[in-house]
């Protein structure tokens, strides 16, 4: 019988107990989105989850966790999780931008790293179709003898902070802004406001008697495909309002690629462009080197706008 030393002895019986290390994903996985259901965001995550369990035989769940604290919160909790790819957040541009200089503990310095942008929420800026202006420069021209009242749906969203810019940059006040919980037709046929800053599905049923003075996002929106962009009236509020995948800057990369390779399948999938098309939702896949290059131009902008509603 062969002799072996103390040393390789143990080194053997080690291999022996050792456990072998579990493939990802072995169990359940979820998703934060960390707003309430029903929303776009909500629903592709959704879809995601969905595509991810059926590709991978675990369960996938969308947990909501919304918060009067915004986004931030739930956003939080994600960070404060393992970072093994079990905890998905599924976060809106807020997250990365300006999450890092909100005060939540867990979100300074920024913890995440972007796996993919999948969604632009489709924000335009509009108004009566019996409105006397039919541009944001002929807005401008209106408003210099009548200030018009805007509607939206939270001063810090950076769609409302860019459409304040806007004001700035091209030289008129707002008579009046608000906050309200819908911006839809009837927000504009009431005259409650005169201008809404809202999403594209909220006025779809009404289109034909609105005008779409411009549109809060990188393109063209596939239901208003004539509507200029902000950033081509103003070049320098080049800004939109998107949801895309997060993790833990310490999650194992061939993790995020499973993930990554599960999500990219979802917004190519015919539902989702289905969702795109019945909502004016841009839906698509920036993989994780751009996504990172948007999020940097998108604090450039985010700051520059600071700047100029400041003055």
């Amino acid at each position: 019988m062969p002799k072996f030393k103390p040393a390789l002895l143990a080194l053997l019986a080690s291999s022996v107990a050792a456990p072998a290390l579990a493939e990802y994903p072995d169990r359940p996985v979820s998703f934060v989105v960390p707003f309430p259901p029903g929303d776009l965001e909500d629903v592709l995550t959704r879809m995601i989850a969905e595509d991810f369990q059926a590709k991978y035989g675990v369960a996938a769940a969308v947990v909501n966790k919304p918060s009067e604290g915004g986004p931030f919160p739930g956003a939080a909790e994600v960070a404060a999780a393992p970072a093994d790819g079990y905890t998905i957040g599924s976060f809106v541009v807020d997250i990365p931008v300006v999450g890092p200089d909100v005060g939540v503990p867990g979100l300074n310095p920024d913890p995440f790293e972007p796996l993919g942008i999948f969604l632009t929420y489709p924000f335009v800026i509009a108004t009566s179709a019996d409105k006397p202006y039919s541009t944001m420069a002929e807005l401008a021209e209106h408003s210099q003898s009548d200030p018009q009242l805007l509607g939206h749906f939270g001063a810090f969203l950076l769609p409302t902070q860019a459409t304040f810019a806007a004001a700035k940059e091209l030289g008129f006040e707002w008579g009046g802004e608000a906050s309200a919980g819908a911006l839809d037709c009837n927000s504009l046929a009431s005259g409650d406001f005169d201008v809404i800053n809202t999403t594209i599905q909220q006025i779809l049923p009404c289109l034909d008697s609105v005008k779409i003075l411009a549109t809060v996002t990188e393109g063209p929106i596939s239901v208003v495909p004539d509507a200029p962009t902000l950033a081509s009236v103003a070049p320098d509020l080049n800004i939109s309002l998107w949801n895309g995948l997060f993790v833990h800057k310490d999650t194992p990369a061939d993790v995020r690629e499973k993930i990554i390779a599960s999500a990219k399948e979802t917004m190519a999938s015919a539902r989702a462009q289905e969702l795109a098309a019945q909502t004016g939702a841009i839906v698509y896949w920036m993989d994780a080197e751009a996504a990172k290059a948007r999020i940097a131009s998108d604090i450039q902008v985010s700051g520059r706008i600071a700047g100029m509603l400041e003055q």
